[in-house]
């Protein structure tokens, strides 16, 4: 009977089970919801901020109202749905506190090595974008959010998400016709 409670002890935690430990202020159960979601959370906060301290500092801050606003979480969607829209209004908020200190285009030397392969050569594309565009874009081309929602999002108009999801596709249109093939470096 020991043996059976020790091998229940040992196992895995689910995800609901995760964050059910995690609701009554379990540490340890957080930092493993932590480690599940973080990449995924990171790479969504760099799409939107358009800039790795930014990316940073609004996952950081994500996870620090997830800790804050978990007991709130009752079940009725998935979690990660829920976590995806904390993290979407989180990073949105970063780019707003941080607005004045942003130049029209991120520099090109931006490290987004640590962002999954997968994603990358899409990401460093994306970091080109004007921010308003690149925002609209990733909401409602990469997370599948609706232009009306983009405009609540964001406070802007539907037509002006419409507009600004527009530019940003004639924008990466000419940015990737103008990505340089690789031919050794010599025009033969």
């Amino acid at each position: 009977m020991t043996a059976q409670i020790q091998a229940i002890e040992q196992r895995p935690l689910l995800e609901p089970e995760l964050i059910d430990k995690a609701k009554l202020g379990d540490k340890a159960a957080f930092k493993q919801l932590y480690q599940l979601h973080h990449q995924r959370v990171y790479a969504l906060c760099l799409r939107i901020t358009g800039q790795v301290p930014l990316a940073e500092e609004a996952t950081q801050d994500c996870f620090v109202r997830l800790w804050q606003k978990l007991p709130q979480f009752r079940g009725e969607s998935q979690f990660t749905t829920w976590l995806h829209s904390l993290c979407v209004n989180q990073a949105l908020s970063s780019v707003k506190k941080h607005r004045s200190f942003w130049s029209r285009f991120v520099s090109s030397d931006i490290d987004v090595h640590s962002v999954s392969d997968e994603y990358e050569d899409l990401d460093k594309i994306l970091l080109k974008l004007p921010e308003r565009a690149r925002i609209v874009f990733v909401l409602h081309a990469l997370e599948g959010y609706k232009h009306e929602e983009v405009a609540l999002l964001m406070g802007i108009a539907t037509g002006t998400s419409k507009a600004q999801y527009h530019r940003a596709q004639k924008l990466l249109e000419a940015i990737i016709d103008k990505e340089p093939t690789d031919t050794g470096g010599h025009n033969d």
